[in-house]
């Protein structure tokens, strides 16, 4: 059973710093896109910042040069550093696996609560 469990959330004052981590199953973490999404009260879910089984990132222009994203493949584990934070980050934060082998799949974690108070 594929599992994504994601710990490191809190509460933080603005401008301080969380880092969140997400350990994944074994059996999908080298070869999928892991991702961390997030949901504010009363918002839609928003891609936060990605990074492909080779490394390649992308990031929400809201977060740009606040958040890395980081993988260790030794580790199975997913790492999303946010500095500066905002207010407006607090959100319920939620680690996400995806890829396409053998058959397409998206997995999620079960979500860990960030709150950054002004």
């Amino acid at each position: 059973q594929v599992q994504l469990v994601e710990s490191g959330g809190g509460l933080v004052q603005a401008g301080g710093s969380l880092r969140l981590s997400c350990a994944a199953s074994e059996s999908i973490f080298s070869k999928s896109a892991m991702g961390w999404y997030r949901q504010a009260p009363g918002k839609e879910t928003e891609l936060v910042a990605r990074v492909t089984n080779d490394g390649i990132t992308n990031y929400a222009d809201s977060v740009s040069g606040r958040f890395t994203i980081s993988r260790d493949n030794a580790k199975n584990t997913v790492y999303l550093q946010m500095n500066s934070l905002k207010p407006e980050d607090t959100a319920v934060y939620y680690c996400n696996a995806a890829g396409r082998r053998p058959v397409p799949y998206n997995y999620w974690g079960q979500g860990t609560q960030v709150t950054v108070s002004s």
